[in-house]
């Protein structure tokens, strides 16, 4: 008979960074994506309130604006990776979310200084500072979080793109049309990560042995059930760079990941132009109901939480089939809906809205397919893995609104809606099937921590974080 785990605390300070690492997405989120609403506000005076500047930009401006922030945001994500190893998530994260916060301060000041390239400019830094967070969450996921809750514990954290993604459009727009106007977007988004990055350094640690509010027995359950040996907190385990970019299993999620970020940043970027042009909507109205996909996105993406948890803890399914399944309800019911989305106009907005709702909805399911699958294949080396995935992920955003901006040339014109998201349909479809043959959610050979090690002792070097307290001695197996 087994002995039962003692795991500590029901709700423990693993929780708590969870918590954490949902607040950091949800307020960084909200500066990042308001930009789709700000737009609209700031082009569009008779739908907002009247009494703040208007501009007069054309749509290859405002694509241009739309995608900016993704230029800064690629360049960062490998340096992302190894300051998290070399530093600590926690003051990584910590100065990430306040410069972005500071971004998003002196937006409005920027903007009427300078016209729409001076808040290209300012995207651009911000997508800098953002551009670390993520390789740091999944690091910090990795060390947190043992794993037979890894799925659970990075699904929840994840949800926060989906809060930011419903608060960004929602508030965006009523700040817009309320006194605050247009400038009233950037200051609350700085307010929300300001607040963020003031939790973060409060209560996060690097690890489970550096926490001043961890209960003994909560830490040596963490370390206990994280495969490592004794000086894995004081190491920087040399990166398997070969065997990472010649793994299938990782090329697979690579270009996944790439995909679903060509599909979810057309509908993020050009919701609100297509709600305004097509549907004819005002801002408030557009907000509303731009928000609507995102919240059930929000809503889904605790329904496949449960779903993915039951089926794990019965064992009726692996953690492989689980990712590919979720996966495949995340890309494919998109695709349908998008290809239904373009051909409907004015008249059908309601059913427009309902079809739009459910394919972002479903998408929520690529968070636990796909997104939390390099912590699977390589715990040791997650944020290396997500530095590269995110590099080239987000290389999309940058095209995905300069092919709409080239195809969309009049906004009200449903048959150019009609082309861009048709394109994105196709790209959902055929990258989930590759995602079907190569993919994989089992640890992979390079991730051991003598991979390179035993050829190489010498490489090995102790990190640049302060550890005050001894590293436990783990159990392996």
């Amino acid at each position: 008979m087994t002995a039962e785990v003692n795991k500590g605390p029901f709700v423990g300070i693993r929780h708590l960074q969870a918590l954490l690492i949902f607040i950091t997405i949800t307020c960084v989120y909200v500066g990042r994506l308001n930009v789709g609403v700000s737009v609209v506000a700031m082009t569009n005076a008779e739908s907002t309130n009247p009494d703040f500047p208007e501009y007069d930009w054309t749509n290859g401006q405002k694509s241009l604006v739309l995608s900016s922030f993704y230029w800064g945001y690629i360049i960062t994500q490998f340096i992302g990776g190894y300051l998290c190893k070399q530093f600590g998530v926690k003051k990584v994260m910590f100065w990430a979310t306040i410069s972005s916060g500071v971004c998003s301060a002196v937006t409005p000041p920027l903007i009427k200084w300078g016209g729409w390239g001076a808040y290209c400019g300012i995207r651009v830094v911000m997508g800098f500072a953002q551009g670390v967070i993520f390789p740091c969450i999944h690091q910090h996921l990795a060390r947190w979080s043992p794993p037979q809750e890894r799925n659970r514990l990075g699904a929840l954290s994840h949800t926060g793109i989906e809060c930011g993604n419903v608060l960004s459009m929602f508030m965006s727009g009523m700040i817009a049309k309320g006194p605050m106007g247009w400038p009233g977007i950037s200051y609350i988004s700085a307010v929300f990560a300001f607040t963020s990055g003031i939790l973060w350094f409060i209560f996060a640690a690097n690890n489970a042995t550096e926490s001043r509010f961890i209960g003994e027995t909560e830490r040596d359950y963490i370390e206990s059930t994280l495969q490592h040996d004794e000086n894995y907190h004081k190491v920087i385990i040399p990166i398997p760079w070969r065997a990472i970019w010649t793994s299938a299993p990782f090329l697979a999620v690579l270009v996944t990941r790439c995909a679903d970020n060509w599909g979810l940043s057309t509908l993020q970027a050009e919701i609100p132009e297509y709600m305004n042009g097509v549907l004819g909507m005002d801002i408030e109205d557009n907000a509303l109901f731009s928000a609507l996909p995102f919240l059930a996105m929000w809503v889904m993406s605790y329904v496949y939480l449960i779903t993915s948890d039951i089926l794990l803890t019965k064992k009726y399914m692996s953690i492989t089939a689980v990712r590919k399944t979720l996966n495949s309800l995340a890309f494919w019911v998109p695709a349908a809906t998008l290809i239904g989305i373009g051909f409907l106009d004015v008249d059908q907005k309601t059913l427009a809205i309902v079809l739009m709702t459910l394919g972002v909805g479903f998408n929520s399911g690529a968070t636990i397919g796909s997104a939390l699958n390099t912590i699977d294949l390589s715990p040791n080396h997650a944020s290396i893995l997500m530095g590269i995935i995110n590099t080239a992920s987000n290389i999309v955003p940058i095209v995905t609104p300069l092919v709409a901006g080239a195809i969309v040339s009049d906004g009200t014109d449903r048959t150019e809606w009609q082309i861009v998201f048709i394109i994105s349909a196709v790209i959902f479809f055929v990258f989930n099937c590759i995602f079907l043959i190569f993919g994989t959610a089992v640890v992979q050979p390079w991730d051991a921590e003598d991979f390179l090690l035993g050829k190489q002792p010498e490489l090995a070097k102790t990190p640049a974080i302060s550890d005050e307290s001894d590293t436990k001695k783990s159990i392996s197996g």
